[in-house]
């Protein structure tokens, strides 16, 4: 079986995106949003089945773990009350779309994150999402901002709370940023790249994992730089006079293979071993063109996982075995 680890609902009913423009208006104008709209399935299965659906069938991908779209999570849009409207339906809307393909998809949450507002305000629709939706696992913004890093690192204890109840839960977070307001950064070409890396190097100046050791995160985009600059990693633990990072970090931290060209794919694999990668595309994601080099698109991961000359054991870790090792939630449902 082959999990696809990193799939967000891009193609979400026009309806959804249209009353997310009416409660960011009303917000600014200081009324009321409108009801959220009856969105029927017939529309929900429309949205799937000509693109995620019919993709994973083309590309041979049998499971995707399947949350919000992430740049539209919008954690620094109005207030704590408009995130947690906002995450809710979008939540919900990702549970209507697992009941109708159980055995396509695998729900994972957006939380109601807003700056200067603690992190455990969201642990209630964590629960929710987990314990009445059947989800697997959440999305977790390093930066709800927008760009600007006004929250602490993951590794400061105000972030604690929450760690607390994913281990309760058993459950995941992938650390993924949402919308960037700094004009600084493009969202995917940097203010994503740029999360992903500086998540990893707090990871390493810190004991978090000595704290909480059955914590997991996902690293996704491939990791950002880590890979690329791995021997700058390492020797930076060693000045800073860490642990090794396989005995401080790697024992809960995963990657995923959401890097969009052969060589990256090689040296992704070559430098982290496969117990720490999961077969992810983030399709239909940030890149969606066709790569004039190849004739194939950008986002068809399998194909360069697939060229390489990996043991059967191995290749079965990172399209399977560590994606039910790191959400074990997804044996949860018969389907899976």
């Amino acid at each position: 079986m082959i999990i696809d680890c990193h799939g967000h609902y891009t193609t979400a009913p026009a309806a959804h995106t249209a009353w997310r423009e009416r409660q960011k208006s009303a917000y600014e104008a200081g009324t009321t949003p409108p009801p959220y709209p009856a969105i029927p399935d017939d529309e929900i299965r429309a949205s799937v089945e000509t693109t995620q659906v019919r993709l994973m069938a083309e590309r041979g991908v049998d499971l995707t773990v399947f949350s919000p779209r992430a740049s539209a999570m919008g954690h620094h849009v109005g207030d704590e009350s408009v995130s947690a409207a906002w995450a809710r339906v979008s939540n919900d809307l990702i549970a209507r779309v697992v009941a109708l393909y159980p055995d396509r998809f695998a729900g994972v949450c957006q939380l109601p994150q807003s700056p200067g507002v603690p992190i455990e305000r969201s642990i209630p629709e964590l629960r929710r999402c987990v314990e009445e939706l059947g989800f697997v696992g959440c999305n977790l913004n390093p930066d709800p901002s927008g760009g600007h890093w006004t929250s602490p690192p993951l590794t400061d204890p105000a972030w604690y709370p929450f760690y607390e109840a994913m281990v309760e839960l058993d459950v995941p977070a992938m650390v993924h940023v949402s919308a960037v307001t700094n004009p600084n950064f493009h969202a995917a070409g940097s203010h994503y790249l740029n999360a992903d890396t500086t998540a990893f190097m707090q990871l390493l100046q810190s004991d978090l994992f000595t704290t909480f050791p059955g914590l997991r995160l996902i690293i996704p985009h491939g990791g950002g730089a880590v890979p690329y600059h791995w021997g700058r990693f390492r020797g930076l633990a060693d000045m800073l006079g860490r642990p090794p990072l396989e005995e401080s970090v790697m024992g809960n931290v995963f990657f995923d293979t959401c890097v969009y060209h052969q060589p990256g794919i090689d040296l992704l694999f070559d430098v982290i071993g496969t117990d720490n990668i999961l077969f992810g595309s983030e399709m239909v994601g940030a890149v969606r063109g066709i790569d004039p080099r190849t004739g194939h698109h950008f986002d068809d991961t399998r194909r360069y996982v697939d060229t390489l000359a990996l043991p059967d054991a191995d290749r079965h870790k990172v399209y399977e075995a560590n994606a039910r090792r790191v959400y074990p939630r997804l044996d949860a449902a018969p389907a899976r």
